[in-house]
């Protein structure tokens, strides 16, 4: 059974940092694509970063430069190191796999995603 559950959200002032983490299991983390997504009140769900079998990164240009996504095989975990945070990074943010190989920012990765975590709530405000 394929378990996705997010932790590490929370409170920080616009400038700050937090890591997520997106802990798995049910299937081999590096053997597939996955991503990290938000929604903010009111938005559509959108696609922050993801990563796929053979370790390529895609990130959103929203966040290029500030976000950076990342795994760990051993532990079965998925990471999103968030700095820089400014209040319209302010969203639940989602980790989500469709168990494919390949993943991309676009919209259409979104619809494709089958597997969602709970999500976790990040507040950027001063």
């Amino acid at each position: 059974q394929v378990q996705l559950v997010e932790s590490g959200g929370g409170l920080v002032q616009p400038g700050g940092s937090l890591r997520l983490s997106c802990a798995v299991s049910g299937f081999t983390l590096d053997s597939y694509g996955i991503g990290w997504f938000r929604q903010a009140p009111g938005k559509e769900r959108e696609v922050v970063a993801c990563i796929s079998d053979n370790d390529g990164t895609n990130v959103a240009n929203s966040v290029k430069g500030r976000f950076t996504i990342s795994r760990d095989s051993v532990k079965n975990t998925l990471y999103l190191q968030m700095n820089n945070l400014k209040p319209e990074d302010t969203a639940v943010y989602y980790c989500g796999t469709d168990l494919g190989q390949y993943c991309s920012t676009s919209y259409y990765y979104t619809l494709r995603v089958n597997h969602w975590g709970k999500g976790t709530l990040v507040t950027v405000s001063s």
